[in-house]
């Protein structure tokens, strides 16, 4: 095999780069590489506190009700209003626009169900309960509880019983009721004995779960990254579709050594499900956001969490809630986002603050101070060429 030797002074060792994409990598970064690839990917592991979790019939459910317009206050907003199948389940957005406009980017969802937290922020410990914060938020769906309680009665008595089991007789219940919305929806909440309470809340518990058991599977797709890490892993020649230019084989070195980039985006789906302060600047026009500081409290006070009586299962499964961080050090500490598919996303972070990969690139690389709380970053001295060459690599996670 005819090789081409190039020095590379910034990297401080010689690269030796086979034509058609081979390259040789050092025994540690073949393994990192190799962690990298979607065909590491344990199988998702089950839900407990959701019994219906992997089921063909709650997820089908969860589908219509995932495009349903009337589990919103106006009947123009769904979850694909801002999840768009078509586009990674996002919205090409600096921030999702429902009934009004949020405050954050929306996320992708493939593959989304791996992770313990949800949101930008983690403020929820399920997929299930993550699912009914859009419906009464006021920026996104705008509903209340009796409100879509009615609409299952109404539309969807059949299929929800089916799963579910008997609806209760609430008819007698208000039309638009709930611990959100206007002053008149909270007050006619309040009025409600708690049992006819418990008995909504169980309704809109089931909505949750079913979406989530569709979301669920929502999965990535192979990438040409993915087919050169398997040719690589398994000591062939990474080649044809697999193979990769000299420009993408220095972004991937940069990627899991110098720019050390996998310390936080790591394993198969390119992520540690973890929170990071990486001083990226907040948005004037929003309000203050301090990121997971604030959340940890919000999850702990959700009545839908883990240790909630929502919750199917033993509290067994609580342990990442009951042992979660807190304090000041999660200040604008928000989760590291899957790469996988970024080239076509953006704007990029939490809410939209850069336009193109290479301005994210920058912004690693300078590390500024964060405006709020402690960054986690160091610079890099990275050269335009070293720049260029990660963007390229990333484009491979997308291919």
């Amino acid at each position: 095999m005819l090789k081409r030797l190039f020095r590379l002074s910034f990297l401080g060792a010689v690269l030796v780069l086979a034509g058609c994409g081979g390259a040789d990598f050092s025994e540690a970064e073949t393994a990192t590489i190799a962690s990298l690839s979607l065909s590491t990917l344990k199988p998702l592991p089950p839900d407990p506190t959701n019994k219906y979790a992997d089921q063909s019939g709650p997820a089908a459910f969860g589908a219509t009700l995932f495009f349903e317009q009337r589990l919103s206050r106006d009947g123009t907003v769904s979850c694909s209003t801002c999840h768009m199948i078509d586009r990674q389940f996002q919205d090409d957005r600096p921030f999702g626009v429902g009934v009004g406009e949020s405050n954050r980017r929306t996320m992708p969802l493939a593959d989304v169900a791996y992770g313990p937290w949800f949101f930008w922020d983690g403020r929820r410990d399920s997929l299930w309960s993550q699912a009914l914060v859009p419906l009464e938020d006021q920026n996104e769906h705008a509903g209340t509880r009796t409100a879509y309680a009615h609409l299952m009665a109404r539309e969807f008595k059949t299929r929800y019983e089916r799963i579910f089991g008997p609806l209760p007789d609430f008819s007698a219940l208000p039309a638009s009721a709930g611990p959100r919305g206007t002053a008149a929806e909270r007050a006619a909440w309040t009025a409600m004995t708690e049992d006819q309470r418990n008995d909504i809340d169980t309704i809109f518990t089931n909505i949750g779960k079913a979406i989530a058991a569709f979301e669920r599977t929502i999965v990535h797709k192979p990438t040409r990254f993915d087919r050169f890490a398997d040719a690589l892993a398994a000591g062939r020649k990474p080649e044809g579709d697999a193979g990769f230019s000299d420009e993408e084989i220095l972004g991937l070195k940069l990627f899991v050594g110098k720019a050390r980039c996998s310390t936080c985006h790591n394993g198969p789906r390119f992520t540690d499900d973890s929170f990071h302060n990486t001083g990226v600047p907040p948005v004037e026009s929003k309000p203050p956001d301090l990121g997971r500081e604030t959340a940890v409290v919000e999850v702990l006070a959700d009545p839908f969490n883990c240790l909630g009586r929502f919750r199917d299962g033993s509290d067994e499964a609580c342990g990442e809630l009951r042992h979660m961080r807190e304090g000041p050090e999660l200040r604008r500490a928000y989760k590291t986002p899957s790469l996988r598919g970024v080239a076509g996303r953006p704007p990029y972070m939490h809410a939209g603050q850069f336009e193109t990969l290479e301005d994210v690139v920058d912004h690693y690389a300078a590390a500024p101070r964060p405006v709020v709380g402690t960054s986690e970053l160091q610079s890099r001295r990275l050269s335009g060429r070293e720049k260029a060459a990660l963007v390229a690599f990333l484009r491979t996670l997308s291919e």
